[in-house]
């Protein structure tokens, strides 16, 4: 099994951890222009990640059924799941930039409050926002190629993407003198050339839309969106109340939150080989070796976990220098960052088991128990952080009782056998 999940989370790792250690490239490169350009590119960044998040089902949805397939031996059918996601996310792509296009303005407002903050975040986000077709067929490509087994030509295609835009993100910002609104041109250049690869990938496969699978897709993807939902109701009231404490504290809540992104990425890598071997498993009708897999797999995320969490307080006083230089963001840091040190334990056994649970198509618990999570742990205390004014401190706390409430929902399904259903669909 170690060789199993190696040779599938080894390559999978840099493909997640690619776009937000690009963030993390961003946020340095933004942060020397000043905490008002951080704090924009933090509420930019997180009106952007609704795409990638939102609409995880055509990644995460797609694995599933694609690795089913693939475990009964229906490797062409797994692909042709993959072109049917595309055509569902080209079209997604399409009509999400016509709507960003017009709300851009409102939305950042009722986040930020009027201002120059504000301001920046809605040109930011209407640059960004128009390559929202190419990071939906990206997602589409990774959700396939994964129920397949092949996670080395996403890495090749989502490096050379992220390797684009990280190159081009100092030039522009700073070399060209366009400021923040460079950051956003170089995001839109790498995802085309991620894009436009995982294309070519399918170009040899029947590429005639399928409403029947399609349909099947948005089936399965309307709980991973309500899902997807729950998180972005934490992460966006998080962004907000950060932003109406002060400017400090968005920026901080910026720099600390795409580490928290980063490393999420990389203990994901976990789960993405759970969705594909254990999607594999149950397909071949192979529930022992589901349960087996779910097993182990939680064991090598609390490793994870623990090690990430050791590193990251070893660099506590060292590391946020390199994404601002600002006193006052500086000084905020610390009042979220011992929160996201404890939680990286946490985080590598809930991950894991999302995973096991994506990829044996058990979305509807994960709808149910992520969104009581949210009502229930997350979102009282965020509003009451800011009606009491709590800060960073506050807005920390939630989303640990968030990430806590869900590890223990993932723990109590895992130790039953009704989510081990077994055959090539979902």
């Amino acid at each position: 099994m170690r060789r199993q999940v190696l040779a599938l989370a080894v390559p999978a790792l840099p493909v997640l951890a690619a776009e937000p250690l690009y963030l993390l490239v961003d946020t340095a490169v933004v942060g020397r222009l000043g905490g008002l350009e951080l704090g924009a590119l933090g509420i930019g960044a997180i009106i952007l990640a609704q795409l990638s998040t939102q609409f995880t089902f055509l990644s995460y949805g797609t694995t599933a059924r694609a690795a089913r397939l693939y475990g009964a031996g229906r490797r062409e059918d797994a692909v042709v799941e993959g072109v049917q996601a595309t055509w569902l996310a080209l079209k997604l792509g399409l009509l999400i930039v016509l709507i960003g296009q017009l709300t851009a303005g409102p939305i950042v407002r009722a986040m930020a409050g009027p201002g120059d903050l504000a301001d920046a975040a809605a040109s930011w986000v209407r640059i960004a926002i128009c390559g929202a077709p190419l990071i939906m067929v990206t997602l589409a490509g990774n959700g396939w190629m994964r129920g397949v087994q092949d996670t080395r030509s996403p890495l090749r295609y989502v490096l050379a993407g992220n390797g684009v835009s990280a190159a081009l993100c100092p030039i522009l910002v700073h070399g060209a003198g366009w400021g923040l609104n460079g950051s956003a041109y170089a995001n839109v250049a790498g995802q085309a050339v991620a894009a436009a690869l995982f294309l070519r990938a399918i170009r040899t496969a029947p590429l005639r839309p399928r409403w029947d699978i399609m349909r099947g897709q948005i089936v399965l993807g309307r709980d991973l969106v309500l899902r997807s939902l729950a998180f972005q109701a934490c992460f966006v009231s998080a962004i907000t109340v950060a932003a109406r404490h002060s400017i400090p504290a968005a920026g901080a809540h910026q720099v600390v939150l795409q580490l928290w992104t980063f490393l999420a990425m990389v203990l994901d890598s976990l789960a993405i080989a759970a969705q594909s071997l254990v999607g594999a498993a149950l397909g071949a009708g192979d529930a022992r070796r589901a349960r087996v897999l779910a097993r182990g797999l939680t064991g090598y995320g609390l490793l994870c976990g623990v090690v990430s969490g050791v590193a990251f307080a070893a660099v506590a006083g060292v590391l946020p220098r390199v994404f601002t230089a600002d006193p006052a963001v500086l000084a905020e840091i610390p009042n979220a960052w011992w929160f996201f040190v404890a939680l990286q334990p946490v985080a590598g056994v809930v991950f894991a088991l999302d995973g096991v649970f994506l990829g044996a198509g058990d979305t509807r618990y994960l709808r149910t128990t992520t969104l009581l999570s949210a009502i229930v742990g997350f979102l009282p205390l965020i509003w009451i952080s800011h009606v009491l004014g709590w800060g960073l401190v506050g807005i920390w706390t939630g989303l640990s009782a968030f990430m806590v409430l869900r590890l223990a929902a993932l723990l109590i399904r895992a130790r039953t056998s009704t989510w081990a259903v077994t055959g090539a669909s979902v």
